[in-house]
């Protein structure tokens, strides 16, 4: 660490300090701007003198032109000759910007780096984190490995009497190895007790009894409680079952959840994210794999680079707010009944973008109506909060507007 400083402070202090000599002993290329004028009014002087030569300009224009000139020639003869020939920088002000030079350089170099930077850590290119997500995907551990790991659990409560049933169970299934049923209720018993391994060595036992019949359901849950195991770890062979269940469908949601959740675990966020949102927005909301896809796909787009993520709308979601539907429906209630209907649905709402966040076009519609049952101030109030959190979207900003004008909380 201690190189790492003192390499990066000289790298600094060079920098700045070839900037400020720069600076301090710079001096314009053509000269002072006076000895630019001499030569300017020479040129002009020989073109007025070839012009007349030619007949382009008469004798008496010539020589009035020719006065002109060598009155300005002189005048910057004058000043040259004052001024010397170098044009030296103004001292005061070329230390000045020296100094400021130098701070913004070595100052503004170890600021940003203290704020993104890593000291004591090496590069990782692309390359390399490609590498090291493969090489991670091919010797991770194994499931025996990560079950080993995972400290003894407490017990789910469960009467004395299941408990005996469950162990009557299990010796039925010994006495009766081939019997398909036995092991069906053997894997739903212990995945209740909280056995997982128990579970899924009884559940492969029902895909070993079906052959070619097991499902592409049998494979996941099987897959389900090897994870389940693990603590939540996609082990290869957990890998390998998924791997079967989708060879019989590929479009099973749990399988591709596992998969996402496992390019995650090794270092590829950018394949889990990708793998997850389209699935996400191939489901309805009442699919089994889209909550705790929801609970964490914005953290995996974060590592995954994606900026301004935006939840999709689900197919079969509950309605998150009041629409124009809604209100219009109202307009055959008394005046009473329809504020009373319309600010239920609204509390809702608000409650719900409070706690779990939302789309944009929820907030709009939030602000929209609250602007409908005269709650300019706290339409407003949202509007600014809305406007935070969709700060980087301008598409967004310019739809949360069009709703605050409407409920006349905006211009």
């Amino acid at each position: 660490m201690t190189v790492f400083w003192i390499v990066t402070t000289a790298q600094a202090l060079l920098c700045a300090g070839a900037l400020v000599l720069a600076l301090l002993r710079g001096r314009r290329a053509t000269g002072p701007a006076e000895a630019y004028d001499l030569e300017v009014y020479r040129d002009q002087l020989k073109e007025i003198e070839a012009d007349a030569a030619r007949g382009k300009i008469p004798a008496e224009e010539a020589e009035r032109l020719r006065v002109e000139i060598s009155r300005r020639l002189l005048a910057a003869d004058a000043k040259l000759q004052a001024r010397g020939e170098r044009a030296e920088q103004p001292r005061a002000l070329g230390f000045a910007l020296a100094a400021v030079i130098a701070l913004v350089v070595v100052g503004g170099a170890f600021g940003l780096y203290a704020r993104i930077g890593a000291a004591g850590y090496g590069d990782v290119p692309l390359k390399a984190r490609l590498a090291r997500a493969e090489e991670a995907l091919k010797s991770r551990p194994s499931q025996a490995t990560m079950e080993a790991r995972i400290p003894p659990q407490a017990a789910p409560d469960a009467t004395p009497q299941y408990l005996a049933l469950v162990e009557r169970l299990r010796e039925a299934v010994k006495a009766r190895p081939d019997d398909i049923q036995g092991h069906v209720l053997l894997t739903r018993s212990e995945a209740a007790l909280g056995n997982f391994s128990a579970a899924y060595n009884a559940q492969a036992q029902v895909i070993r009894l079906k052959g070619d019949a097991a499902t592409a359901k049998d494979f996941t849950d099987l897959a389900d409680m090897m994870i389940l195991a693990a603590g939540g770890y996609v082990s290869p062979e957990a890998q390998a079952v998924l791997e079967q269940a989708l060879s019989r469908d590929p479009d099973n949601g749990v399988a591709r959840y596992y998969g996402g959740l496992m390019m995650a675990q090794v270092g590829r966020p950018d394949v889990g994210f990708r793998m997850w949102n389209k699935l996400l927005r191939e489901s309805s909301a009442q699919d089994p794999w889209v909550q705790p896809i929801s609970d964490q796909i914005e953290d995996l787009a974060f590592m995954a680079g994606v900026q301004n993520f935006q939840m999709p709308q689900l197919a079969g979601a509950t309605p998150r707010g009041p629409s124009a539907a809604d209100i219009d429906a109202a307009r055959d209630m008394t005046p009473e009944e329809r504020q009373e209907m319309i600010r239920g649905m609204v509390s809702q709402l608000s409650s719900r973008l409070a706690e779990e966040g939302g789309p944009v076009e929820d907030w709009a519609r939030l602000i929209s109506s609250l602007g409908v049952i005269g709650e300019t101030e706290r339409a407003g109030a949202i509007y600014t909060e809305a406007r935070t959190v969709f700060a980087q979207s301008p598409e967004a900003l310019e739809l949360l507007k069009g709703a605050a004008q409407r409920a006349g909380v905006a211009d």
